[in-house]
């Protein structure tokens, strides 16, 4: 939990750069304005919250999810920021799958050239103990004429 007041704030430098965004080129905004804004902001972050948070804990749940966010907002009456939020949602959800897909061929990919350079080797040693077996093979042919000659 936050010690201070100040902690509930958003940071500054992502309120400037939010209000940069959706300002037209050239157009300055003072300080206060910016804090104001910010202050606002931090509010509607806080409010939203513990109303999804009360709505999550009046199903019985402990963990506030995104249809608690999305019922909070229709019950605060911020009808027309489901739907966009809603895409968003999607957009990251999408961006989340990818980015696990993406991992899991990276790692089958790996996995996939260990087991084949394992088996480089694996193939390398049997050509190498093929090549052992074979002058074994000669030994016991020399080793059982020289016995032969002896024997004669």
């Amino acid at each position: 939990m936050a010690e201070r007041p100040e902690d509930l704030n958003l940071p500054n430098a992502v309120i400037t750069r939010i209000i940069k965004d959706m300002l037209p080129e050239g157009v300055a905004v003072a300080k206060e304005a910016r804090c104001a804004i910010a202050r606002a902001a931090s509010v509607f972050v806080l409010f939203a919250t513990s109303s999804a948070n009360n709505l999550a804990q009046k199903h019985k749940k402990k963990t506030v999810s995104a249809q608690d966010v999305f019922s909070a907002l229709k019950e605060m009456e911020f009808d027309k920021f489901i739907e966009p939020l809603q895409e968003s949602l999607e957009v990251y959800k999408k961006s989340q799958q990818n980015k696990k897909e993406q991992k899991e061929a990276k790692a089958k990919a790996k996995k996939a050239e260990e087991a084949e350079k394992n088996s480089s080797t694996v193939e390398e040693n049997s050509e190498d103990a093929g090549m052992s077996n074979t002058m074994e093979t000669s030994l016991s042919k020399k080793e059982n004429d020289d016995v032969m000659e002896i024997a004669e």
